[in-house]
């Protein structure tokens, strides 16, 4: 074989990677977990998997933005955090509606994110610091908030929230089909979506082509703040209680999907689908962990070795031919 055919191949290989690697990946992960454990491939297991991933995957959507802007926003977590404490507030102290309680709260986290989105564009000052800073003052409003006590909820029709089914699909699923479809339209099919991937790619160039910055990265965040907010409702009606202490970590989760999903951190690039499968390679290295009966802390350290790992298949794979 010459050397001009061998080159080839290894492009092929790289483009098809590239293009399918992370569902490569997904499904030799699902095979051997089966094989390991065959309680793994049941149906009451894939859904159980799916449900618990929908809270992360409303956080790794939002940090897919952030980070195709060249950004990142590690105040997701406290955001999750402070939409459960203003929840348990509202409506088991104050006596509020459900509905009324739920659209204050996300709208709350929906203005930190547009808090965010200000500080990082119009003050030119670095998303890591900003979204950083944040984080603390957000999470010391939700321990404000709460008291530094859980806050329970014992309103049925708000549990159910997590619980109920529609057509046998839990609702929380229903709600992951949903905002997968409306957050691939807003980033391949929007004129906003078109802006955040020419802001990442190169900003200069944007803003000679008339972009707003300011506007773009504003909306990216106050999109990541809602729904950051979102995976709040749905966590708080997953426990029954408000608390300030959760969401800790979520925003690592977070990077791991976008990073396996194919996001990448010079900005620029991304994909909605990628994103979807890297939350479950992390939901499915979870469950089939807990499965086998693996402690805790190795499942930190693998997640941490498959995102070193992922970055390095990247590099590898997307590197220049000569």
């Amino acid at each position: 074989m010459t050397k001009k055919k061998l080159g080839a191949d290894k492009d092929k290989f790289r483009m098809f990677m590239g293009k399918y690697g992370i569902g490569v990946i997904l499904l030799l992960m699902m095979v051997f977990i089966s094989f390991v454990e065959p309680s793994f491939r049941s149906a009451s297991n894939m859904i159980n998997v799916a449900t618990q991933v929908s809270i992360n995957a409303m956080i790794a959507y939002g940090m897919c933005l952030a980070i195709t802007t060249e950004g990142i926003d590690l105040s997701v977590g406290a955001q999750l955090a402070l939409v459960s404490c203003i929840l348990g507030q509202l409506i088991s102290n104050k006596g509020w509606g459900i509905l009324p309680a739920i659209l204050a709260a996300v709208l709350i986290s929906t203005l930190w994110g547009a808090i965010n989105g200000l500080l990082i564009s119009k003050f030119n000052m670095f998303p890591f610091v900003v979204t950083l800073s944040t984080q603390l003052i957000i999470r010391g409003f939700a321990q404000v908030i709460s008291g530094g006590q859980a806050i329970p909820i014992t309103e049925t029709t708000f549990k159910s929230i997590y619980s109920s089914k529609v057509a046998q699909i839990p609702f929380p699923i229903l709600v992951l089909i949903l905002v997968t479809i409306l957050m691939y339209l807003l980033l391949h099919w929007t004129k906003l979506g078109r802006y955040v991937f020419a802001v990442g790619d190169n900003m200069n160039a944007a803003i000679a082509s008339g972009v707003s910055v300011v506007k773009t990265k504003t909306a990216v965040y106050a999109i990541s703040g809602f729904l950051a907010g979102i995976a709040g409702v749905i966590f708080t009606a997953k426990t029954a209680s408000a608390q300030s202490n959760i969401g800790i970590g979520y925003e690592t989760d977070a990077v791991a999907a976008c990073v396996l999903g194919g996001t990448s951190f010079a900005g620029g690039v991304a994909t909605v689908p990628g994103v979807l499968m890297g939350i479950f390679i992390i939901g499915f290295i979870y469950n089939g962990m807990n499965l086998i009966g693996i402690d805790s802390y190795y499942q930190s350290m693998t997640k941490g070795a498959v995102i070193i790992g992922a970055v390095l298949l990247d590099m590898v794979m997307n590197k220049k031919t000569n």
